[in-house]
């Protein structure tokens, strides 16, 4: 199927959103992950997830098996989790690397940066060597990679401009926040498994306009008139607040904020989407990344973890404002959940968009449908 994208490219006063199959049809999010999430920059995971050298976790990306490994000199790399010999998985469940990566099958072993180390009875019984087979050439294969705010990134395919120039602007927006985040831990991170195309949690979170209905305890100190549109069109897109309200424990306790910061994030903070698949929140005292993981065309993963500007923080504070978190990111379920099942009416047309509210999810079908547009040149030149 190939989807007319062109009402997604006008200007948003006239525009229409993405047509129903790129939420509902396998064969378009078959297309969708070629030109979107496999072309571009994809969140994948966070560093936290190997915290320390050595550490390793197994990850499917859209049923590509790959492995997170922080190697032994605590560089976060990702490789694909596939044996260079015939293929086997290697491994299965997140663990500690004790000296180097063994395939359960025959034994081949990898450094944890990739290297292929040792080759047993290769070149008969007793024969760890044959010339045929060489080292050199038969490491891991390491998917391109880059950690930014704790968050990594690949570009499975190899093309994409490089991390740090397509998204300079954002790494100059923030430029402040540019100093340790410590992840809270095991109790400042959770997940959430929400039957929703991995577009429309983005599409919701880039917009403050539905925060009178759907947030109405956030509503109540940080109102719609209290928020600005972030609007940076074919780079990111999300939405501001004038009135951050910090978190307070006991006593009127606070987490310490981040340090230097300029006057701005006093009582401001900033939510932005980086596209295509990682949401991301700065404030004076925590920050916060979320990383959706598209499981299907209508099942999204959301994995959501939080950041402090210290590596210890009061735990019952800590604890609290996950709960506090949770709660906000779960009202949004049924809002995501029910534009999924409203694309399957067939006479529904993409929608509209309010010029004056809807801009930050107007750039993110923009970008979409001009990824999307230039795959399908880029297949007809080869074709050609």
């Amino acid at each position: 199927m190939t989807t007319d994208l062109s009402r997604a490219q006008r200007p948003v006063a006239v525009a229409n959103g993405l047509p129903n199959a790129h939420y509902i049809d396998e064969t378009v999010f078959a297309e969708e992950r070629d030109a979107v999430l496999h072309a571009t920059w994809a969140g994948l995971a966070v560093g936290a997830d190997v915290p320390a050298n050595g550490d390793a976790k197994p990850i499917e990306f859209l049923g590509l098996p790959l492995l997170l490994i922080r190697d032994k000199d605590g560089i976060v790399r990702v490789f694909q989790n596939t044996c260079r010999h015939r293929g086997m998985i290697l491994v299965s469940e997140p663990r500690k690397i004790e000296g180097a990566i063994r395939c359960p099958y025959h034994s081949w072993c990898y450094s944890t940066k990739g290297k292929l180390v040792a080759t047993p009875h290769v070149g008969g019984p007793g024969q760890n060597s044959h010339e045929a087979i060489d080292r050199d050439t038969l490491g891991l294969i390491e998917i391109r990679s880059y950690l930014w705010r704790d968050v990594v990134f690949i570009n499975v395919d190899g093309q994409a401009a490089p991390f740090e120039d397509m998204h300079a602007d954002l790494i100059a927006r923030w430029a402040e926040f540019d100093q340790p985040l410590y992840h809270g831990g095991a109790d400042s991170q959770f997940k959430l498994n929400v039957a929703t195309n991995y577009k429309l949690a983005v599409e919701n979170y880039c917009e403050s306009y539905h925060l009178p209905w759907i947030h109405p305890g956030l509503n109540s100190y940080s109102r719609l008139e209290d928020h600005y549109n972030i609007e940076e069109p074919d780079r990111y897109s999300g939405q501001g607040t004038l009135v951050y309200r910090q978190f307070e424990g006991e006593g009127g306790k606070r987490f310490p904020d981040f340090a230097g910061l300029s006057g701005k994030w006093d009582e401001g903070a900033e939510y932005i989407t980086l596209y295509p698949n990682v949401l991301l929140g700065a404030q004076r005292d925590h920050a916060f990344a979320i990383v959706l993981e598209p499981k299907a065309v209508n099942q999204t993963t959301e994995h959501i973890h939080l950041y402090y500007a210290a590596p210890r923080v009061d735990d019952a504070m800590r604890q609290k404002n996950t709960a506090m978190w949770k709660e906000v990111f779960e009202e949004d379920i049924f809002v995501v959940e029910g534009m999924q099942k409203g694309r399957y009416g067939p006479g529904f047309d993409g929608g509209r968009f309010s010029p004056a509210m809807d801009g930050p999810t107007h750039c993110f079908h923009t970008w979409v449908a001009n990824r999307i547009s230039e795959h399908r040149q880029k297949l007809a030149h080869a074709a050609e």
